[in-house]
């Protein structure tokens, strides 16, 4: 097989063949792996023959001139289109607002750049196409609080961690309206929250909310019906299914019993639909309008919902990639008469669809109310479980045959593989970005933020062929500009503002691109260090990201402090005796270091103490230390604020460690009012204050 052959090949579908690893060392993919990540991208590549083809087919699709459906432009800016069409072609524009523009192509058959920031329409001759015209820059922190230079404040909490009576094992929006509300009036801006994406129904072992199966819609679960179909109405349905014993055993424990919890929800949940459907209910109506809403995305994720609850039925596959041939795409006559037959079924999803969607709306509203001018941030997981619903209803945009990971670097030898699939580069273009257009207004709907998890993914992400190592993958690169633009749009559209977690090895540029666009990145203290134990100055840490103390995968002051996920990591036999004693011997420079750099602030360190362990004033120092960076937003972790020890996910493991199960001790209110986090509240409004009153 000619490997230029297969190179050009994998360049012109966008692999990087020659990559730099986290070491700085070049590297480059054999052509026995590119042969097997092109064929898991849809380009056949295992002889010369399919090689050949696939650079045909490839070729042909560069050579029609036929536009795509959709193109991105700069506001402002004129849009090329040479590729298709003459210079002085005449073209028709209409626009969302309703009015209507005749133009014609420049002497470099580019359409001027004149039109309004949106979706516009443009017919030349006999072709039509949209043109996402795209402001300049994200609405930003400055934007949302009224003023230059912010220096505002929220927390992080972990949405399942919440507490309320009656919560049911779990926190809901209900719980979530009471922490906006006390975090609110403290002076916060922000709440940021862990993702809510639907989950499946069929399968309650599966709870990692960054391993959704689609990122369309929200997690049914966290929907408090009380809120929206009123108390009365709830306390029946748990009396009728005889589920208070139940519920009550539940909100006991220490930590989220999934399976149980979400079991006894989905019972709870099946009784409310009964009784909505059985009695007039005066919600109806509104319900109706949701679904017709909702349209043919809302109608196959219900539908897929209840096939897969079908195959959990008769015990067959839930992944769609197994189903029999008739149920294996959302168009199919099987899959129609699969519908008509079980429309109950698919209305009782609506339904659930419909309680978590006023429920997160009703908590959006009470943040504003409270004080917030930022409100709730929700967060964007990287990719969608490859067997669910979004790859099953978005086929040609998804790629469900290879997974999304990183490849090996110090930390992970082997490399990892997440087991979620990502959209399609080609897939997007051929559809007029509909997936991720859909994506980020069903994100942006309810929120006045939005966090996108692994934002490097927006540039390229580490595929890897279903089955194989993470070893066995390649980097595959995304249409960056175009997604900035619309990502642009939408954020300008929902008034809402966009954070980037751009952690790991960050392609040159990548960070300066989203920074132009007003995309903020993420500082986290604990790696901010120019190496181990010399920590950045505060004038080192830029304006142009949020600052927080540590994150979901990272232990929370007190535990890195105490060094806690390294004897985690030890008892679960993720690291060697050599590689724990190189970790805390760095722990111990580290912490050093961390001291060192608090106790330049004469604040800081000034209590006298009996007791050796100084971790409550490290905190402390730390919260006032990020106060007082430049960054427009700070985000304390709840964690943080209380001073717990464990984390709520350890990487590398699933059933190992208690991962998205952990519970917080106190309802919302009552939780802030504690000592610890009322002082460090406290402590992180006046450190913003003070940086506003400096870097105005």
């Amino acid at each position: 097989m000619s490997d230029q052959a297969l190179r050009s090949l994998a360049e012109k579908v966008g692999i990087a063949v020659e990559w730099t690893d986290a070491n700085n060392r070049p590297q480059t993919v054999s052509p026995d792996v590119l042969r097997n990540v092109l064929s898991a991208l849809g380009h056949p590549a295992n002889s010369d023959e399919d090689v050949t083809e696939s650079l045909r087919v490839m070729q042909a699709e560069e050579d029609n001139h036929r536009l795509p459906p959709l193109l991105t432009a700069d506001y402002g800016k004129p849009l090329p289109l040479s590729r298709w069409l003459a210079p002085g072609a005449a073209c028709t524009v209409h626009l969302e607002d309703g009015g209507e523009l005749e133009l014609k192509l420049d002497a470099q058959a580019a359409l001027p750049g004149m039109l309004p920031v949106g979706y516009q329409q443009v017919r030349v001759g006999d072709q039509h196409f949209t043109v996402a015209v795209a402001p300049a820059r994200c609405y930003n922190v400055a934007d949302a609080l009224g003023i230059d230079a912010p220096r505002a404040w929220g927390l992080g909490v972990q949405l399942y961690s919440l507490r309320r009576p009656h919560d049911g094992g779990f926190g809901d929006t209900q719980a979530l309206e009471e922490m906006v509300r006390a975090a609110g009036e403290r002076g916060a801006d922000a709440l940021a929250i862990s993702p809510m994406h639907a989950m499946f129904s069929s399968d309650t072992t599966r709870y990692s909310p960054y391993s959704p199966s689609s990122r369309l819609f929200l997690n049914a679960l966290y929907a408090s019906p009380g809120a929206v179909l009123g108390e009365h109405t709830l306390r029946a349905a748990i009396e009728h299914m005889n589920l208070e014993g139940t519920l009550a055993e539940l909100e006991k424990l220490e930590l989220v019993d999934w399976p149980r919890a979400a079991e006894a929800k989905l019972r709870l949940l099946r009784a409310l639909h009964e009784d909505f459907t059985r009695a007039a209910h005066p919600m109806q109506e509104d319900f109706a309008s949701f679904r017709q809403k909702g349209g043919e995305a809302l109608a196959d994720h219900c539908c897929f919902e209840a096939l897969q609850a079908e195959c959990a039925r008769k015990g067959e596959s839930q992944d769609w990639r197994q189903w029999p041939e008739a149920w294996r795409h959302p168009r199919s006559p099987g899959v129609a008469e699969f519908a008509k037959a079980h429309e109950q079924e698919i209305e009782f999803y609506a339904f659930g669809q419909w309680l978590i969607a006023r429920s997160l709306e009703r908590a959006q509203t009470a943040a504003k109310a409270s004080g917030m001018r930022i409100g709730l941030i929700a967060d964007l997981a990287v990719g969608a479980d490859g067997a669910g619903s979004q790859a099953w209803s978005r086929q040609d945009e998804l790629l469900a045959a290879v997974t999304v990971g990183a490849p090996p670097d110090i930390l992970n030898r082997s490399g990892q593989s997440w087991g979620i699939s990502a959209f399609s580069p080609e897939g997007l273009k051929r559809n007029g970005f509909r997936a991720f257009i859909e994506m980020l207004r069903a994100n942006f709907a309810h929120a006045g933020g939005l966090r996108i998890d692994h934002v490097l993914g927006l540039n390229r992400l580490w595929v890897i062929p279903q089955g194989e190592k993470p070893t066995e993958g390649a980097y595959l690169h995304f249409p960056l500009d175009d997604l900035l633009r619309l990502l642009a749009l939408e954020s300008h559209r929902h008034q809402a503002i966009v954070l980037g977690e751009d952690l790991g090895t960050v392609p040159d540029g990548l960070r300066e691109k989203l920074a132009a666009r007003d995309i903020l990145g993420m500082r986290v203290l604990l790696f901010e260090q120019n190496h181990p134990g010399d920590f950045k100055q505060l004038l080192e840490w830029p304006d142009n990201a949020l600052a927080t103390t540590s994150t979901h995968d990272l232990p929370p002051l007190k535990g890195w402090w105490h060094t806690n996920e390294i004897g985690w990591t030890r008892r679960l036999a993720l690291i060697d005796e050599n590689t724990e004693r190189e970790w805390r011997e760095t722990r111990v420079k580290e912490k050093r270091g961390l001291e060192h750099i608090l106790k330049q602030d004469p604040q800081n360190f000034v209590e006298e103490r009996q007791d050796p362990d100084i971790a409550d004033q490290v905190i402390d120092g730390s919260v006032r230390f990020v106060g007082h960076t430049r960054a427009p937003l700070v985000l304390l972790p709840i964690e943080d604020a209380l001073g717990l020890v464990e984390q709520p996910n350890l990487p590398g493991t699933v059933d190992e460690h208690p991962n998205w199960r952990r519970r917080l001790e106190a309802t919302g209110a009552a939780l802030l009012d504690l000592p610890d986090p009322a002082r460090r509240l406290e402590l992180l409004a006046v450190a913003r204050r003070q940086a506003h009153e400096r870097d105005r």
